[in-house]
């Protein structure tokens, strides 16, 4: 009877408090670490080439502790960018809510992940041997039950509660953290056109992931940081295994390139400003927020048109693409009568559609990047005059 009640208070390992503490963190840690390295930057965007030794490592384990279906993950993902904001999108924020996603982000993982449409769709090109067929699809629970068996033996009736936690780990910072406040909380490098965020700048507790809005500015990058200060040890990781061998890079985002001033705008600044339009995008965010606050200075708060442009003020810098018609509207009435903003918005639009033309030549997008610069640096506007300078200095 002393040894049921031993095993029940501390199964086979006797283990202390902080021992088991951080044993959670590790495990759940290395779960993380397959999604970010695995599922996400691997198999849902191509950024990077994996082992086959790493690769079923990392199916084993999440099949282990999380009980995720590869093909249903990546799917659901892959939607994610294609429909970002949009009807059809599996988790905004914008669409069902922050609290929504952030507590109930797995319920709507289950319910996507039922749509055979999307699996179809979008989720080819995943795993689909013998093993993902027969145990790791067909029998997802077998994993995860195993694991509360492990646990169990491992720490007795504590291993129950350790058992809890890995289960809620992925649902919590992946579903909740990343899709929720990752859209809707946070600083932006890049202007993209969604309400992507970068939750910290020291991507630890979620593998990088914190990085979202570098990540949905270039999707296809194995690297999520791209300030100096920025911190994506899951990147530290793929360098682990790339000194190994057991990993091969295919994709990073590009590398900002200025070219002295004074060069004419040619067809690699044209490629250089389309390559990096989302910073460029939000460069000229910045201009109109400095505006915005020097026009409110002008202004008596009392005023109707300081009331009305201190109601818009965070919408003019968006990306307009994540506005609501209606929210667009109220941006137009409040600068309708503030010649500078005007002009700072509508030639945003212009710029825009440098990169949004799908039947433009090249010669003709030039033409018209010559065109938007040679108006602004002529607009009377010192901000605007200086961004379209550094625009000439771009280079593919």
């Amino acid at each position: 009877m002393d040894q049921i009640f031993s095993f029940l208070s501390g199964g086979l390992t006797q283990a202390s408090w902080w021992q088991i503490v951080l044993f959670t963190l590790v495990v759940t840690h290395i779960t993380i670490a397959g999604v970010t390295i695995f599922l996400h930057r691997s198999q849902t965007h191509r950024g990077l080439d994996l082992h086959p030794a790493v690769m079923h490592f990392f199916r084993f384990w999440l099949w282990m502790t999380t009980g995720m279906v590869t093909k249903e993950w990546v799917a659901i993902h892959r939607k994610h960018h294609a429909k970002c904001e949009k009807e059809g999108d599996p988790h905004s924020p914008m669409l069902f809510g922050i609290w929504k996603v952030m507590f109930r982000g797995a319920d709507l993982y289950r319910v996507e992940s039922a749509n055979k449409e999307t699996m179809a769709k979008f989720g080819h090109g995943t795993p689909d041997d013998w093993l993902e067929q027969n145990i790791y699809s067909k029998h997802s629970l077998w994993g995860v039950l195993a694991m509360l068996a492990i646990d169990l033996a491992l720490f007795g009736a504590i291993g129950l509660t350790v058992w809890a936690v890995q289960m809620a780990w992925i649902p919590f910072w992946a579903a909740g953290v990343v899709n929720g406040i990752g859209h809707y909380w946070g600083y932006r490098n890049y202007n993209s056109p969604d309400t992507s965020t970068n939750v910290f700048p020291w991507g630890i507790v979620i593998g990088g992931e914190e990085l979202h809005n570098n990540h949905h500015a270039h999707g296809t990058s194995a690297k999520f940081s791209a300030k100096w200060y920025e911190l994506d040890i899951g990147w530290g990781y793929i360098q682990i295994l790339r000194f190994f061998g057991l990993a091969k890079v295919r994709k990073v985002a590009p590398k900002l390139k200025l070219e002295s001033s004074g060069k004419a705008i040619d067809l690699r600044t044209l490629q250089g400003v389309i390559t990096h339009r989302y910073e460029v995008m939000a460069r000229y965010g910045e201009i109109i927020k400095t505006a915005v606050s020097e026009e409110l200075t002008k202004l008596k708060p009392s005023h109707e048109d300081g009331t009305r442009l201190q109601r818009v003020r965070r919408w003019l810098s968006r990306n307009e693409d994540v506005l609501h018609p209606e929210q667009r509207a109220e941006v137009d009435k409040a600068i309708a009568n503030n010649q500078s903003l005007s002009t700072l918005v509508q030639m945003r639009r212009e710029l825009g559609r440098l990169w949004e033309s799908s039947s433009a030549s090249s010669e003709q997008l030039l033409h018209d990047l010559q065109a938007w610069c040679q108006r602004a640096q002529q607009s009377g506007i010192a901000g605007l005059e200086q961004f379209a300078h550094r625009l000439s200095r771009y280079a593919a």
